[in-house]
């Protein structure tokens, strides 16, 4: 049953309790609406905060990848470009060739179609060499260390990559998409009936390697959209992990304001009863 004690106030030591657990509430609501977290470290909650950890970890790593799609995606546009060129240059050559296999020309207009036939040749090169992206180029087999294939970047984890193959088009490499040489002409009838052939297989050849870089492309294009979606979701997941309800924290903070007055209010009021013990022995 209650008693009077000057030595034991029981009343103002509950209402300290309540008091301390109410002001303890109020930091946590404060702090969370200071940060905008409801776990701003791993005192908060330790599980939670781990988990979102690993999950910022792999979305900084999709940062990565992202990069290296976008390289990739670049240097085959690059050689996408370089390789319209050649195509379009093969379509003029066939042009030359045929015409120059009229066996009605006279040496003067063979000589201008030759001219011309080698000029367009030696542009072919001159499209596959600079057709680099940040040093990298897909197109020239006769560069140093050949066409270089693209493997991009596919995970977090760096083990799955995205392969598109090299596609080479320059003069005088074996195997080469072109299949010409630095010193074909079409300087003589059989040299130009030949040409015909050799440039129309040509044409063929760097239509299909270029369909083959344009399907590479659109892989990393597909992939990295999918790699932006994916970092957007973990990264909306980290802030369901985390993040806190201001609007709910703002509602909270008001009610402990309330219940921290009523606290001061009540430890007050335990405080002065044992003034009322004094009554006790007035006469």
């Amino acid at each position: 049953m209650p008693y009077n004690s000057v030595n034991t106030n029981v009343g103002a030591m509950v209402a300290l309790q309540n008091l301390n657990a109410t002001n303890s509430d109020l930091a946590m609501a404060q702090n969370r609406i200071n940060t905008g977290k409801k776990v701003a470290n791993a005192k908060d909650n330790g599980a939670i905060w781990a988990i979102a950890q690993n999950q910022r970890a792999a979305s900084g790593s999709l940062n990565a990848v992202r990069d290296s799609l976008q390289r990739s995606q670049s240097t085959v546009d690059v050689a996408i470009a370089g390789g319209e060129t050649v195509s379009d240059l093969l379509l003029q050559m066939k042009e030359k060739a045929l015409a120059a296999s009229d066996s009605s020309l006279d040496s003067a207009s063979r000589n201008a179609l030759n001219e011309d036939f080698m000029a367009l040749r030696d542009q072919i090169q001159k499209a596959v060499n600079n057709a680099s992206f940040n040093g990298v180029n897909m197109l020239n087999g006769a560069g140093v260390g050949g066409a270089v294939t693209i493997s991009a970047l596919a995970d977090e984890s760096g083990q799955s990559r995205l392969t598109v193959l090299a596609q080479d088009m320059s003069l005088d490499t074996p195997g080469s998409a072109v299949g010409l040489l630095s010193t074909d002409s079409i300087g003589t009838q059989a040299d130009a009936m030949t040409m015909i052939t050799t440039v129309a297989n040509a044409i063929a050849n760097v239509s299909t390697a270029l369909s083959r870089l344009g399907t590479g492309s659109k892989s990393l294009a597909n992939h990295l959209t999918f790699i932006n979606k994916l970092q957007d979701a973990v990264d909306a997941g980290v802030g369901n992990l985390v993040d806190a309800d201001l609007a709910k924290e703002s509602a909270r903070l008001t009610s402990l304001q309330t219940k921290q007055q009523l606290g001061v209010q009540a430890l007050s009021i335990a405080n002065q009863m044992p003034q009322t013990i004094m009554s006790l022995f007035r006469s």
